[in-house]
């Protein structure tokens, strides 16, 4: 086990657990569904506040536009709430990034949205864990870190909150890729991968396509010989794509929309995946195969497919740098009495957005709980404390303090 310093240990000494509890009350009590912009407005105000309290300039950036395919095949203007970013000593050499998100998985109509004590040390509820409970941290351990009398002007860093993390961060990934440009290092406050505080090292990438399908409609009795069935193309081409999937490259049709009454042939179909990518070989070995794929499919049905989509989140490969970056948290870890691990994940995050830009960055920095995206979504209370001492100190080492 490493040791604290005395500037380590006056350090994390000052965090208000009890405030931070407080906060993220208040900020769970909103819904934040990712379609819910008054939701997020409130949210975003409040966050504004809070992160207020700290050195630099708060802002809320508009959102990028972003374009969606409707179930007619329509493309369609997606509207997403506006992010918050803080920049703090925007000039200095040196500068890390801190991301998280304030939007959530539950729409405004879903029934869990209320908090509920599980026991003594667990609180569930809506965003506790994903990751109310991380923006929580953040704020605390920056204020740790700027409370400390030994903070270089030439350390700064960037805070960005974003509205719409849980739909793929399609309109903030130009506001990540800007404020990620130079960085040290960066830290991303997801939940921990596993309750025990298990980091997630390297990841997966993650795609999102729609086929929009057209054929030719047809009297189902009378002449079906003249259409062209789109509905039927397309669940030719998904099981084209799930044959695609194994050696690291994992392919999941989801949803097929389309067609009308039942005497007609359908002329139009969309037809929704995910493509999971283990690496950037299984990126590029899909990127090969699709073009075939889909031509296969036209000729066979006579039907014409257009591709929309594309790959959102790159895959995050655990780099020497990230390494370093890695074993720094986990000596911090082991100075504060926390043993730190980590693992590999299949799930994605804006933290595979910034390794692409090749910015070192641990992206499980937040709360340890667990059943995120479900109703029995929980936080382990302590672990908020834990995690804003964890983050403070390893910021204070990455800056060069004993």
């Amino acid at each position: 086990m490493g040791t604290l310093a005395a500037t380590e240990a006056a350090l994390v000494e000052g965090i208000d657990a009890a405030q931070m509890l407080a906060n993220v009350e208040q900020w769970c009590a909103i819904n934040t569904g990712t379609r819910n912009i008054p939701g997020l407005a409130s949210q975003a105000a409040l966050l504004a506040d809070a992160f207020a309290e700290l050195p630099g300039e708060v802002r809320l950036v508009p959102a990028a536009p972003v374009e969606a395919i409707a179930a007619d095949g329509r493309a369609v203007q997606i509207e997403h709430g506006a992010h918050l970013v803080l920049s703090v000593r925007p000039h200095a050499p040196r500068r890390y990034l801190l991301t998280g998100h304030m939007d959530t998985v539950y729409p405004a109509d879903h029934p869990f949205q209320t908090l509920t004590w599980l026991d003594d040390e667990t609180l569930g509820g809506p965003g506790t864990a994903d990751m109310k409970g991380g923006i929580a941290v953040i704020l605390a351990a920056l204020k740790a870190f700027e409370a400390a009398s030994l903070v270089s002007p030439y350390v700064g860093y960037d805070v960005l909150i974003n509205s719409d993390e849980e739909t793929g961060s399609l309109a903030s990934a130009p506001l990540i890729a800007e404020l990620a440009r130079a960085k040290a290092a960066a830290l991303t406050y997801e939940p921990s991968a596993l309750p025990d505080g298990t980091l997630a090292g390297a990841r997966g990438g993650s795609g999102n396509y729609s086929a929009i399908v057209t054929g030719r409609s047809a009297h189902a009795g009378r002449n079906p010989q003249d259409g062209r069935n789109a509905v039927v193309a397309a669940a030719d081409l998904a099981l084209g794509l799930k044959a695609l999937s194994g050696d690291g490259l994992a392919i999941n049709p989801a949803r097929i929309d389309g067609g009308s009454a039942n005497n007609v042939v359908p002329d139009h179909a969309v037809l929704r995946f995910n493509i999971r990518p283990r690496g950037e070989e299984d990126a590029t070995r899909f990127a090969a195969a699709i073009g075939p794929l889909l031509r296969e499919v036209e000729l066979a049905h006579e039907v014409s497919i257009h591709l929309h989509g594309g790959i959102s989140r790159p895959p995050k490969p655990l780099t020497p740098e990230a390494e370093t970056l890695f074993e720094l948290v986990r000596k911090c870890g082991a100075a504060l009495g926390q043993s730190i691990r980590w693992q590999n994940s299949g799930g994605v995050c804006d933290g595979n957005n910034i390794a692409a830009l090749g910015v070192p960055v641990v992206d499980t920095m937040g709360v340890r709980g667990g059943a995120i995206h479900s109703p029995q979504e929980y936080m382990i209370v302590p672990s908020l404390a834990e995690r804003a001492a964890l983050s403070a100190l390893v910021l204070h080492r990455l800056s060069g303090g004993e």
